[in-house]
């Protein structure tokens, strides 16, 4: 049994969803706030990860079947282990149907990933 444990990327607040951490120029994060944007950081900092993370966040339709994705220049299983770290961090959530499983990227993780790394804005 692992000891993986899902992040929580984004909270809802009632009024839409809210980031995990403020924005990086807002104040300095907690350190449990550091640690939340550095598994998600950890997880895309992988180019075959990132391609994959990529590749199903501009799929057609908002989501991908791992068939789909596969093409990254690694095996099969390989492509595999990637996406379920991508999904341990709770940058990729997925559903299996039949024989295959389809990822999506929740549109709420990437604008929580957008807003850590905003600039304010100018004056």
């Amino acid at each position: 049994m692992s000891n993986t444990k899902v992040l929580p990327v984004l909270e809802a607040d009632g009024q839409g969803v809210t980031p995990c951490c403020p924005p990086l120029t807002e104040r300095p994060i907690t350190a449990e706030e550091a640690e939340t944007a550095a598994r998600m950081f950890k997880a895309l900092g992988d180019p075959v990860r990132l391609r994959l993370f990529s590749a199903v966040a501009s799929h057609e339709g908002g989501e991908a079947c791992v068939c789909d994705v596969s093409d990254v220049g690694v095996s099969q299983p390989t492509v595999s282990h990637h996406l379920k770290k991508l999904k341990e961090a709770g940058l990729l959530t997925s559903e299996r149907r039949g024989t295959w499983v389809y990822y999506r990227v929740e549109p709420s993780v990437l604008a929580a990933m957008g807003k850590l790394l905003a600039l304010p804005a100018a004056a």
